[in-house]
């Protein structure tokens, strides 16, 4: 059960530090209109699109003057950015590596990051997933900070049922 825990830790803490980024936007960029026509939004819950009706989160910000990293530790790099933002997505899909019949103990959290050519690569985190649930907290109260609570439910396939839950606030919105 132990290591159950450090799955669930490894991936809410990869979730909260791309929550934490969502909108960055650096002081001596030159991009303009940068979310204009609510296309590119800094941050985005997509519900119930993945494996049991799990939602999905999708973030994007530009790149600091220092080093930012991908969900699976590459250092982005503006050859891994499309229009001067990164592009990451959590969400929950079919277990990899199963084939068609085969009983699923859960699904995978998957990352969704660009590679250095700008195209999406998909990254399994970890298995043992039953959903991903993520509701914003406050989100009437200030554009400018939202706050999202994030819960990892997950199964080693016979007994155990766990639920992981952290809150996470944005930093970076403009």
């Amino acid at each position: 059960m132990n290591s159950m825990n450090l799955e669930a830790e490894r991936g809410l803490e990869l979730i909260g530090r791309a929550i934490r980024m969502a909108g960055y936007q650096n002081a001596r960029s030159s991009v303009a209109n940068k979310h204009s026509k609510g296309q590119n939004l800094p941050i985005e819950i997509q519900t119930k699109v993945g494996f049991q009706q799990s939602d999905s989160l999708i973030v994007r910000h530009e790149l600091s003057d220092g080093i930012d990293f991908d969900c699976v530790g590459n250092v982005l790099t503006t050859d891994r950015t499309k229009q001067n933002l990164t592009f990451q997505r959590f969400l929950v899909d079919r277990q990899s590596g199963l084939s068609k019949g085969a009983k699923a103990n859960g699904g995978s959290l998957v990352c969704q990051s660009l590679d250095r050519q700008g195209r999406l690569q998909n990254t399994t985190l970890m298995n043992g997933i039953n959903s991903l649930v993520i509701d914003e907290l406050n989100h009437h109260v200030s554009h400018k900070q939202r706050a999202f609570k994030v819960q990892l439910n997950m199964t080693d396939g016979a007994n155990v049922q766990r639920k992981f839950e952290r809150i996470f606030t944005t930093r970076n919105l403009p």
